[in-house]
């Protein structure tokens, strides 16, 4: 090993990251580019429960969301909810990155008050548009009001902007977005080629599963994810929860998608197999949509001889997580009130 080489610059990032979306992840993108390795710690149950509220997702969900974001060179489980300079040093950290949002613990104090105060805290911009309470809202009311096109409205003064819904906002892709979540890569001369598709709702820990396991049949994994109509027209009610845009942002933050295809024809015919060339048609066993609808979308694959269905090992589905939501919803409510009112009283002393 050369002993004159400039050891890499590491960062730590920590939280949550509880029901993982497009915020999270492009928060990670950007602090990806202020080092060369970017380490991430997760939170666990009782910390978050302690400091925050009880959490939707388990330590083990979240930790597969984080380490399937490509951006993420390695997931910490368990760290402490109040970062130190001791947790900086253990995983030979140079500096921490926070949104510039404030995160609070159960005293109210800032939770990163120690790094900031040893001069090895760094800030980069909260990702507008998205928000874990704008997705639970979403899952509570039960509206189809997100799968219109998003317009910027006037927020309500009096409260938080951290906590506050986001659903007015718009999301802002800018060309970094565009290329870091959406471009993709082509195809090398020879690499065996998958193809899926589906809703991606609440793109979770059965969702990585399930591509990490299609990816492995093959090179190159090609991803389709169905437009908001498509969603709604086979799975009714209000799904898709998250639209369109957001649900390919949150897919093709994932380390093991190569391509994204979106809106996806919802029927696999002869003109996406001639643009995609897959030698696999691949669709997962937890499939929600009428008899009727379904047996359309893969008529020609089956034909063909390359269709195959795959298992990913988890019970995790949309409908799980909105079970959670619902029927904890007293406690959710009362954990975004209380964290509301936390970071509005932490504003006025810092003003």
């Amino acid at each position: 090993m050369d002993s004159d080489k400039a050891s890499p610059v590491r960062a730590w990032c920590d939280g949550c990251f509880d029901m993982v979306h497009f915020g999270h992840a492009n928060f990670l993108r950007q602090a990806s580019k202020m080092c060369d390795e970017l380490y991430v710690g997760i939170h666990n149950d009782e910390e978050i429960s302690k400091n925050k509220g009880p959490p939707v997702m388990t330590l083990d969900e979240r930790m597969t969301m984080v380490g399937a974001i490509k951006w993420v060179k390695k997931s910490v489980a368990s760290v402490p909810y109040i970062t130190s300079v001791d947790t900086l040093k253990e995983h030979n950290c140079d500096f921490c990155i926070h949104g510039d949002d404030v995160t609070l613990d159960a005293s109210g104090q800032d939770s990163y008050r120690y790094v900031r105060e040893a001069g090895r805290f760094k800030e980069c911009p909260r990702t507008k548009g998205v928000s874990t309470t704008d997705l639970v809202g979403r899952m509570l009311l039960m509206t189809k009001e997100h799968h219109r096109p998003c317009t910027p409205t006037t927020q309500v003064q009096e409260k938080s902007p951290y906590t506050s819904g986001t659903s007015g906002d718009s999301i802002e892709l800018t060309d970094d977005v565009q290329k870091d979540f959406l471009q993709g890569r082509e195809p090398k001369e020879g690499d065996r080629i998958i193809y899926v598709a589906g809703a991606f709702d609440l793109f979770h820990a059965g969702h990585v599963e399930f591509l990490e396991k299609a990816r492995a049949m093959g090179d190159f994994l090609v991803v389709g994810v169905h437009s908001d109509v498509d969603v709604n027209r086979y799975l009714g009610k209000n799904y898709p929860i998250v639209t369109l845009l957001e649900r390919a942002l949150s897919v093709g933050a994932c380390r093991y998608v190569d391509k994204l295809v979106y809106p996806a024809p919802f029927i696999v015919d002869q003109k996406l197999l001639d643009e995609i060339k897959p030698c696999k048609v691949v669709h997962g066993r937890h499939y929600r949509a009428s008899s009727e609808i379904g047996l359309s979308m893969y008529e020609l694959p089956k034909s063909l001889g390359i269709y195959e269905e795959l298992d990913s090992g988890s019970s995790l589905t949309t409908e799980v997580i909105i079970s959670r939501i619902i029927k904890n919803r007293g406690e959710f409510e009362e954990r975004n009130r209380k964290k509301q009112a936390k970071e509005l009283n932490y504003l006025s002393n810092t003003a």
